[in-house]
């Protein structure tokens, strides 16, 4: 059986008035997940270094995303990486910024929730 899903469905889903993420997919072997999250134009990033190495792939709006002491624009198309244990976030996010995020290995496999 093939996953198939569409990235406009999966942004829908998320709520448009706050920061929000879910995650929809998981490999069976656990090396893999994705994850759709939303942030609105002026809202702020908090989250803190993951445990996973992160990808990045921006399909809306713009922001600038602070990697280490890297600071890069991103805008739609963009993809960004993010190694496990680098302070990374987004900041003056202009327009509403969703992203698709590929995780691995999969997102809390190396810490407890």
């Amino acid at each position: 059986m093939a996953d198939h899903f569409t990235l406009a469905e999966l942004l829908g889903s998320l709520a448009s008035d706050r920061h929000d993420f879910a995650e929809f997919f998981r490999s069976p072997s656990g090396s893999l997940s994705l994850t759709v999250a939303r942030w609105p134009a002026r809202s702020v990033d908090d989250q803190r270094p993951h445990t996973e190495d992160e990808v990045y792939f921006v399909s809306a709006g713009r922001a600038v995303l602070t990697i280490g002491e890297e600071r890069v624009a991103v805008e739609p198309g963009s993809l960004a990486f993010v190694a496990a244990g680098v302070a990374h976030r987004f900041s003056e996010i202009t327009e509403d910024l969703e992203t698709l995020v590929f995780w691995s290995p999969a997102r809390h496999t190396n810490a407890a929730r």
